[in-house]
C-alpha cells in the first residue's frame, strides 16, 4: 500500500474555521480539504437542505421533455418507461413509472433482458413498444449513444426522451429530448447525477405545473439514495442532499420493496455503506440471475406481504450470485496464474461459459487481488461481452476509446465500462488494450493508495471528535470517510488473528505514556501479526462497535507499517 498524506490547507483558513465552528484544528483541516471553508459552507454540508436542490428546468431539454409528456397525457398516448437492468436503471424505472401512474394511467415499464438484448436501448424493446401501441419511450440510465436505435424508433413513429448520465459520444441521438448534464451544451450546475437522479429531476419538473413542491417528492428519495450509493457517483453537491434525505426515508418510511429487503436482513439503522452492501446487491441480483423486472416489481409493490415474497425470491438469486461470482473469480485467478508470463499492466481474461450477470463483480474482485485495469469477457450470442473496471487514477473509458477499431460497442465511466466485440478481434483488442495501458498509466497507480486526511495522536479521538466525523456522512467519492494515521503505537499484548481462517487482525492499541487502549479490527490484515510485536504505524478510519447494547469507538485498520 502507498500511504499518501493529503496536503494541509493554509493555517489561517484552518484557524478561522476552527474558531467559527468551535471544533478542533484537525476537524477544521479535514473540512477545508473538502472545500468547506466558511460557516455558511459548513452549515450547507452538515445540514443538507432540500431547498438547495437545483431548478430542474436548468437542464437542457427539460422544458421539451415535460411538454412532450404533457402532450402524451392530453392525447391519451401510451408511455413506456424503459431502463437498464442494474440498480440505477431499475430504481429509475420504478421512480418515474410510479410517479407517472399517480397522474396518468397509460404507463408500462420495460427492462431489457441482459442476455437476449444486452445493455441499453434495444431493438427488441422498440419492437415491443411498436407492437403494443406505445408512441413515447422514456429511456432511463441509458440511451446517450443509441443513435441508430432512436432513428429506428422514429421510423416507427415512436418518440424518445433520454435521461442519461453516461459520457456522450461526439453525436447526440435525435430524440425529442436528451436530458444529460454531461452534454457539452448543458449548463446544469451539477453534472454528476446518477440515472435515477436524472429521472428524479424529470418528475420534479413535471410537478411544477401541478403546484407540487420538493416535499411532495421526498417519498421517492429512498430510490434515489439507493442508486447514488450503488452507482458510486460523487457524494457531494446535489447528490449529497438527495442521499442524505433518501437515507432518512430508508430508515424512517421506506417503500414496501426496500422495507421487505431490510426485513430479510433484520438490520435496524442503515448507513450508506449498508445500502451499498445490503440493498443494492439484492436489487442487482434480480437482473444478474433472472430478470430486472423482478426488481421493478419489488420496488413498486404496494402490498407488503407480496413485497416480502418478492424479496425472499431475490434473496435466493443473491445467494446464487455469491456462489457463482466466487467460482468464476477462482477460475479467472487460475487462468491468470497459468498465463503469468503474459501479465503486464492490465488483466484481461475470457471464458465463454462465464455468467454474464457477474463478470462486473469478478472484475472488481480481480482488481482487489492484482490491482490492474481489468476486463472480464464472456460469450454473449455471437459476440464477446466484457465488463471493465479500473484502478484509482486511471480512466478506463479513455483507454477503451483508443481501442475502438476492435470494439463493436462500448459505454460507461472513468472507472467502470462495458463493451462488446467480435470473437476474431479478441486477441488484437487484448494486445492493443495492454499497449494503451502500459503507455498511459502512471506506474504509481498500480500500487493501491491509502489517502490519509490527517496524522493524529490517539488521544485526539474524543466522543465529540467521533460525533463530528459521523455527521460528515453519507460518505462516498469526493467525501470519503476520513482516514487517519497514528505513529509508534503498541498492542497491549492481547492482539490476535481472528476469523475462521485467521485472516483478520484484532488488536488493542495504545500510544506513548497514555495507557488508554483502543479496540482495532483489521479485515484481511491477519498476515501482518508479526508487525505488532514492537512499535508500528497504523492507517485507519473510525467506526462504531456495538456489543451487548454498549457502543464504543473502534479503529477500522486499513494498513500497518
Amino acid at each position: 500500500m502507498r500511504w499518501t498524506l493529503k496536503s494541509k490547507p493554509e493555517k489561517e483558513k484552518i484557524d478561522t474555521l476552527a474558531k467559527e465552528l468551535q471544533v478542533d484544528r484537525t476537524i477544521a483541516a479535514i473540512l477545508c480539504q473538502r472545500n468547506i471553508e466558511t460557516f455558511k459552507d459548513a452549515k450547507k454540508f452538515f445540514r443538507p437542505s432540500l431547498k438547495d436542490i437545483h431548478d430542474p428546468f436548468l437542464m437542457k431539454d427539460m422544458d421539451v421533455a415535460v411538454a412532450r409528456i404533457e402532450t402524451a397525457i392530453v392525447n391519451n398516448e401510451n408511455i413506456l418507461v424503459f431502463g437498464d437492468y442494474d440498480v440505477d436503471g431499475t430504481t429509475a424505472v420504478s421512480l418515474v413509472s410510479s410517479y407517472l401512474k399517480t397522474i396518468y394511467p397509460n404507463i408500462a415499464t420495460y427492462i431489457p433482458d441482459r442476455y437476449a438484448e444486452g445493455y441499453g436501448v434495444s431493438y427488441m424493446g422498440i419492437d415491443f413498444a411498436h407492437d403494443n401501441d406505445f408512441s413515447l419511450i422514456i429511456a432511463l440510465d441509458c440511451g446517450i449513444k443509441a443513435i441508430e436505435k432512436v432513428a429506428y424508433a422514429t421510423d416507427k413513429n415512436i418518440d424518445f426522451i433520454i435521461c442519461d448520465h453516461h459520457k456522450p459520444g461526439p453525436e447526440i441521438p435525435k430524440a425529442v429530448a436528451v436530458l444529460n448534464a454531461k452534454r457539452e451544451d448543458c449548463t446544469y450546475p451539477f453534472d454528476e447525477l446518477c440515472g435515477c437522479g436524472v429521472g428524479f429531476k424529470l418528475i420534479q419538473a413535471l410537478g411544477v405545473s401541478r403546484n407540487q413542491t420538493i416535499d411532495h417528492f421526498v417519498p421517492y428519495l429512498d430510490l434515489v439514495a439507493t442508486a447514488i450509493a450503488a452507482d458510486i457517483v460523487p457524494m457531494n453537491g446535489e447528490n449529497r442532499i438527495l442521499a442524505y434525505h433518501g437515507l432518512k426515508v430508508i430508515n424512517e418510511s421506506p417503500r414496501n420493496g426496500i422495507k421487505a429487503i431490510i426485513h430479510q436482513v433484520k438490520k435496524t439503522v442503515l448507513t450508506i455503506t449498508d445500502v451499498v452492501f445490503i440493498i443494492a446487491p439484492r436489487i442487482n441480483a434480480a437482473g444478474r440471475m433472472k430478470h430486472g423486472n423482478y426488481a421493478v416489481e419489488l420496488l413498486t409493490e404496494m402490498d407488503l406481504d407480496s413485497a416480502i415474497e418478492f424479496a425472499a425470491a431475490i434473496e435466493i438469486f443473491n445467494a446464487d450470485r455469491k456462489e457463482l461470482d466466487k467460482r468464476i473469480t477462482d477460475e479467472a485467478i487460475i487462468q491468470i496464474i497459468d498465463n503469468e508470463e503474459e501479465q503486464g499492466f492490465s488483466t484481461v481474461v475470457f471464458q465463454e461459459d462465464w455468467h454474464k450477470g457477474v463478470i462486473g463483480i469478478v472484475a472488481s474482485r480481480l482488481i482487489e487481488k492484482y490491482y490492474r485495469p481489468t476486463l472480464v469477457f464472456t460469450k454473449s450470442g455471437d459476440k464477446l461481452a466484457a465488463s471493465a473496471r479500473s484502478v484509482k487514477g486511471f480512466d478506463v473509458y479513455n483507454a477503451l476509446e483508443e481501442c475502438t477499431e476492435f470494439i463493436e460497442q462500448f459505454g460507461g465511466h472513468k472507472y467502470a465500462a462495458g463493451l462488446t466485440l467480435l470473437p476474431e478481434n479478441y486477441e488484437n483488442f487484448k494486445k492493443k488494450f495492454e499497449e494503451v495501458v502500459s503507455k498511459t498509466i502512471d506506474k504509481a497507480f498500480l500500487t493501491p493508495e491509502i489517502s490519509i486526511d490527517a496524522e493524529i495522536d490517539l488521544s485526539e479521538i474524543t466522543p465529540k471528535f467521533f460525533r463530528i466525523i459521523q455527521q460528515m456522512a453519507p460518505f462516498g467519492p469526493m467525501n470519503m470517510k476520513p482516514t487517519f494515521k497514528s505513529t509508534c503505537v503498541r498492542d497491549n499484548g492481547y492482539g490476535k488473528q481472528v476469523g475462521a481462517d485467521k485472516t483478520h487482525l484484532k488488536l488493542n492499541v495504545f500510544q506513548g505514556d497514555n495507557q488508554k487502549t483502543y479496540n482495532a479490527i483489521g479485515f484481511n490484515l491477519g498476515d501482518k501479526m508479526d508487525f505488532v510485536q514492537n512499535d508500528f504505524d497504523i492507517a485507519y478510519a473510525l467506526d462504531e462497535n456495538e456489543w451487548n447494547g454498549y457502543k464504543t469507538v473502534q479503529l477500522l485498520l486499513k494498513d500497518l507499517k
